[in-house]
């Protein structure tokens, strides 16, 4: 079923370099949106975090969330934008090295984002539920 959900053209968008809107669920139940750098590990979305903010207690919390990006490309005269809902999972440690992973995609190769005195941060893993928007993942 992941393999159906994460089509080749899904797994394309999560790792060209698109920024992510992550939306998480405060206590009170608002959302809580913000923009991050993502990729793929095998099958789940993965993304670093150097230090304890508010997305990550969120997650911590209701591992509810949803994410969006834009894709480039038009189908019918829209937009192509890709919408994940899942369940997310939070990991301490790894995030520099992951976040230097990634830095190479969003900012350039040879890129260092994360010195050799950053904290190690968590990492955020969402495993994918369901797919929609507006794109070649959508037929």
């Amino acid at each position: 079923m992941i393999d159906m959900i994460l089509s080749d053209e899904v797994r394309r968008a999560l790792t060209a370099g698109h920024l992510a809107h992550l939306t998480t669920l405060n206590p009170d139940g608002s959302p809580q949106v913000t923009v991050i750098w993502i990729g793929l590990d095998n099958d789940e979305i993965v993304s670093a975090h150097l230090k304890l903010h508010k997305k990550v207690q969120n997650i911590q919390r209701d591992n509810r969330v949803v994410l969006s990006l834009l894709t480039g490309g038009k189908t019918n005269g829209l937009d192509n934008y890709l919408v994940i809902h899942g369940r997310a999972r939070v990991t301490e440690g790894g995030a520099p090295r992951l976040l230097n992973q990634l830095a190479q995609v969003y900012v350039g190769p040879g890129t260092q984002f994360a010195g050799d005195n950053a904290p190690e941060g968590y990492i955020t893993h969402i495993t994918v539920e369901r797919v929609s928007g507006i794109g070649p993942w959508t037929k």
